[in-house]
């Protein structure tokens, strides 16, 4: 790479985002926050990658891309030169961006650059087959705050006759030749989500993947690239990304024959092909990526920040979670208008804010048998409609939400019975049921409009602010039969276009109403569906100790600001764990808060806890939602210990959560050494809950509580604390 002063591109450095083009040397520059992504065309009309890392100065400009030499004639200069995105033709062997087949049978496609046009902080670069008429729309464009690159592609058939789609990405991310990278991930099952993996990337390739025709949580679709042995938290280079894809989805991590890695997503390439006609486009999911020279403590912090700012609805100020309690564990199926108020009464008897009714409240639902898809109001549960409780629920300050689930049906149910078509079938072979129910074909026009409309009109008859959207199976029988063979597997892709859709319909139509997007846990966690829905759900698993490694990995890739976190009942329906009240809200309280318990069964003793804590959690929500969130002691690899530390945008304020599994041999609690303050402002501290040690100052520099530390005497088995830290008023 040879750097050199173009005099003529000089630009002030207190530009905070910009996009160059640099017409002699045919080289694009891309800059925003405290990154440098750089890229051009080289000799063979091929984009290739140029730098991608911590900001240049505004004067260092690169020279013009040539074609990186290949090693022997086993791997040609298409394979090692670094392309922001490249067709599989022309001798190519590592993982492609695009691969299609030709009515004639011809598969080799090679693109070149053909345009570009840049508008404001958004840049499209267009590519062509050497000889057809196929064209991709390359498509960049990098937030402000953040540095965080938004990368899409769109497919352009403009050839007189179809053509098939077998493999497509949204792009390849290139970081620089070494070594010594390591890749972090996150795996997972029901239950057991969000667990953080690691390991060093080598020569080939891993892929991270799910063919589950939705998100899925055995892999989530984040990746984090670093180099082994840096700083876990505070320092180093970091790469880091997630695709906003909910349908299923691969990212390859590949190490090439020179030691270059490549990052390559997109929607998965197995059983997948997609027929595209004359005229017609397919656009890619966005992929977004970052880097951080700060270490993975900044990667999450930018990826939230980004996530608050650019993604969920109502960004770039997304509301804030309002304290919920839901019914399930109360109740189970057994839902009805009198206990249901019952219920309601208590729950804001302790501040609750939204009172969210479960599964059971529709069709001839007694248990998971019967009635999905049969969204009509139980008449025997609830003789006068939603209206009564509604309205109670609103009498005591709370605003009403309600389960739905509208991808599924149950076979015993009327719209099975009427429309055994409508589900994902392959025809004359046995459709495979998961928790009793199938996977209605969204991608059907009808079953789009169906499930929209019983939405609307559920929305429109009743007062509800929240929607707990829940998907609770993967996949199978991934078949279209009312389509041309040809174009049944266009289904994993209609079926997340139409998914998307609807909600984007019905937050136009009923926009005060707020949506949850649950997936029998964390199943569906991405930053596409994030983009139409306000919170998810991390895991059913909601023991309250092992929710510190669910939430520990699930905060690398997403926000606290969207992570319910319930208490629920001890011992725990998983574990059958005892762990306190207070250890229980703390827990929870490192996110979204809501209350899942069954509150019949609560003492008085329980309620005033709780009361307690609730009125906590309100005055340090803002903090937690939308501060920078400090893992300083993580839960991870057995650790008896876990601290986490949430500072408020402006620094005047923080809270800390401190968790201890068991004391041994009479060792203390590990001092705790706080990040993310202002080192010259004066701040005061004060426990919430548990005990200071007894010579901690009331009032000390943040460079105090950074380099003294704190002790919390914890002491025990299953203990916890915080404590929070205000800036003191001149």
């Amino acid at each position: 790479m040879t750097i050199f002063i173009a005099p003529q591109l000089i630009r002030a450095q207190t530009e905070n985002a910009s996009i160059r083009f640099d017409k002699q040397t045919q080289v694009f520059r891309i800059d925003a926050a405290d990154v440098s992504y750089v890229f051009g065309i080289n000799e063979k009309k091929a984009i290739q990658t140029l730098y991608w890392g911590k900001r240049l100065n505004a004067a260092d400009t690169f020279a013009a891309p040539v074609y990186e030499p290949g090693v022997a004639a086993f791997d040609a200069s298409n394979n090692t030169t670094r392309q922001e995105f490249v067709a599989w033709g022309a001798g190519l062997y590592v993982e492609p961006d695009l691969k299609i087949t030709f009515p004639d049978g011809n598969r080799d496609l090679v693109l070149q650059y053909v345009s570009h046009t840049i508008a404001g902080n958004h840049l499209t670069v267009r590519l062509k087959d050497i000889s057809r008429e196929v064209y991709v729309e390359l498509q960049y464009e990098m937030d402000p705050a953040t540095g965080v690159l938004r990368r899409s592609a769109e497919v352009q058939n403009k050839t007189s006759s179809p053509l098939t789609i077998e493999q497509v990405s949204s792009g390849t991310w290139t970081l620089p030749r070494a070594q010594d990278y390591r890749l972090r991930y996150l795996t997972g099952r029901w239950a057991g989500e969000w667990n953080l993996r690691e390991q060093l990337i080598q020569p080939g390739k891993t892929i991270l993947e799910s063919r589950r025709g939705s998100t899925g949580a055995q892999n989530n679709p984040w990746f984090a690239i670093d180099r082994n042995g840096s700083n876990d938290q505070d320092s180093g280079d970091v790469w880091f990304g997630g695709l906003g894809w909910s349908g299923s989805w691969k990212i390859s991590i590949e190490q090439d024959q020179v030691q270059q890695v490549r990052v390559t997503g997109g929607p998965n390439s197995f059983d997948f092909d997609y027929r595209l006609a004359p005229g017609e486009s397919l656009q890619t999911p966005y992929f977004y990526a970052g880097y951080t020279h700060d270490g993975i403590g900044s990667a999450s912090r930018l990826l939230h920040r980004f996530e608050l700012g650019s993604v969920l609805p109502g960004a770039p100020h997304p509301k804030l979670r309002p304290v919920l309690y839901n019914s399930w564990e109360a109740t189970g199926f057994n839902v009805n208008e009198a206990a249901q108020e019952a219920l309601a009464e208590k729950a804001a008897s302790i501040g609750v804010e939204r009172f969210v009714v479960d599964d059971g409240w529709f069709g001839k639902r007694a248990d998971d048998h019967a009635g999905l898809g049969d969204w009509y109001v139980n008449p025997v549960k609830f003789p006068n409609g939603l209206k009564p409780l509604i309205d109670k629920v609103h009498s005591l300050n709370m605003d009403f939400g309600l389960w739905v689930e509208p991808e599924m049906v149950n076979p015993d149910s009327d719209l099975y019975r009427k429309h055994p078509d409508w589900v994902l079938n392959f025809t004359g072979r046995p459709r495979t049921e998961g928790r009793n129910q199938l996977v209605l074909n969204l991608a059907r026009p009808d079953v789009r409009e169906y499930v929209f409309n019983f939405l609307d009109k559920l929305l429109n008859e009743n007062d509800i602010a929240f929607l707990k959207w829940d998907y609770n199976r993967n996949w199978s029988e991934p078949g279209w039969p009312a389509v041309a063979p040809e174009d049944e597997k266009k289904v994993y892709i209609t079926y997340e276009q139409n998914l998307y859709s609807i909600l984007e319909q019905l937050r136009k139509k009923h926009p005060a109403v707020e949506i949850e997007s649950c997936s029998g846990g964390g199943s569906r966690v991405d930053l596409g569906i994030m983009h139409y829905t306000d919170e998810v759900w991390p895991s059913d698993n909601t023991d309250a100790f092992d929710r510190l490694k669910i939430q520990d990995g699930f905060t690398y890739a997403y926000t606290p600001a969207v992570m319910m976190a319930w208490v629920t009942d001890s011992p725990s329906q998983l574990n059958h764990r005892t762990l306190s009240l207070d250890y229980r809200f703390l827990s929870s309280m490192q996110g979204s808060l809501g209350i899942g318990a069954n509150l019949n069964d609560w003492k008085p003793e329980d309620f005033a806890t709780a009361k307690k804590m609730v009125a906590q959690y309100k005055q340090i929500r803002e903090i937690v939602q939308r501060g920078s969130l400090y893992r300083l002691i993580s839960p991870q690899n057995g650790s008896e210990h876990s601290v986490t530390e949430s500072v408020s945008a402006d620094q005047n304020a923080a809270v800390t959560f401190a968790f201890l599994h068991s004391s041994g041999m009479l060792y203390p609690f590990p001092r705790i050494y706080l990040r993310g303050l202002k080192p010259d402002s004066m701040y005061r501290i004060e426990a919430l809950d548990g005990k200071l040690a007894s010579d901690t100052p009331a009032v000390a520099s943040g460079a105090f509580w950074m380099q003294n530390g704190v002790d919390v005497n914890l002491q025990g088995d299953f203990q916890a604390a915080a404590f929070s830290l205000k800036v003191v008023a001149n």
